[in-house]
């Protein structure tokens, strides 16, 4: 065998083991991702890495100090309820009735969070103006079962059958609202897109995400400064393998049907869900539609920033909607 045709081969095969190489390290790296994005049992990196998706110093601190409301809520008065998603799985939620209410609240939480960790600094001013609320526990979070999470494409499902499961409770009676932080805000801005029973007056949707394609892009080439491109189509099929659904939904795909009023809340500094996501689905919006942006404010810290703005503002989107009949 001539040298050169050696050398030739010799090449090829540095090459071949090369592009091997490379095909199997992408591999292992698009399946940590997605056991990061979907799976319940998180790596454990996660929590060690958790600092870069949290922000700041200043809303570490802020974060530590909710601490007590969260346990607070988590074990107070609350009733814990179930029912059975659309796809058969079993999910939790706490039920605090308020005497005399005026209307009932659908509290989603975001992604790897908790109800009371989302929830527990707002819990008072909510039960204080006369507001029963379901603080629900996502798919595959909590004691709620599920393997995976379906960045709002299957939880909105979830969220209309509770909303089906309050009005059993309350026979309809009263006013609901649909409320989420992050992943939470998602979930209730897709469900926005279904026939939503009358009795739904509207939608406070706090840093959500524009779709999961949108949030998966951000997050990968921003905190993790990796080329998204080059994982998407896989990216894509696992999440199909692992949900059994397509991820090809948006909340634009259900704002520009929804037909009840939507208020959407952003904090200016957030780095986890960009603010440019909140104007796009504000943008979709079809129906009535508010914006509050908080100055300062990081991902999902609105309130703690500035309460007084925030609890000015939902309970100005009450008085305008709580007796208003929905557009059919």
């Amino acid at each position: 065998m001539k040298k050169s045709t050696k050398k030739t081969l010799a090449i090829s095969g540095v090459a071949a083991f090369g592009i091997t190489a490379v095909t199997i390290i992408h591999r292992l790296t698009l399946k940590y991702l997605m056991r990061i994005a979907l799976d319940r049992k998180a790596p454990k990196a996660v929590d060690r890495h958790r600092d870069k998706f949290i922000g700041s110093k200043e809303t570490a601190k802020l974060l530590k100090s909710v601490s007590a409301t969260s346990d607070k809520l988590k074990y107070g008065d609350c009733e814990t309820v179930f029912i059975s998603s659309h796809d058969g799985i079993r999910l939790v939620g706490h039920w605090h009735e308020c005497e005399n209410a005026e209307r009932v609240v659908i509290a989603m939480h975001g992604w790897r969070s908790s109800w009371s960790q989302d929830f527990g600094a707002i819990s008072d001013f909510w039960h204080d103006n006369k507001c029963s609320v379901l603080y629900v526990e996502q798919r595959s979070h909590g004691d709620s079962h599920g393997d995976y999470m379906g960045f709002g494409v299957l939880e909105r499902y979830d969220c209309f059958e509770w909303i089906k499961w309050v009005n059993k409770r309350t026979d309809g009676k009263l006013p609901i609202y649909l409320a989420g932080i992050s992943m939470g805000a998602t979930t209730v801005l897709m469900a926005s897109g279904f026939n939503l029973p009358e009795n739904v007056k509207g939608i406070i949707a706090d840093c959500g995400f524009s779709s999961p394609r949108a949030i998966w892009k951000h997050v990968v080439e921003r905190h993790l400064h990796l080329p998204y491109g080059i994982y998407k189509s896989t990216a894509e099929d696992m999440y199909r393998q692992k949900n059994k659904v397509s991820m090809d939904y948006s909340c634009s795909d259900a704002l520009q049907n929804c037909r009840i009023p939507v208020l959407f809340i952003h904090g200016s500094d957030d780095r986890f869900v960009p603010i440019d996501m909140t104007f796009e689905n504000y943008k979709a919006c079809a129906s009535q539609k508010e914006l509050l942006i908080v100055v300062g404010a990081e991902h999902g810290m609105s309130y703690l920033v500035d309460k007084e703005s925030y609890e000015a503002k939902i309970k100005d989107f009450w008085g305008k909607y709580d007796n208003l009949k929905t557009k059919l």
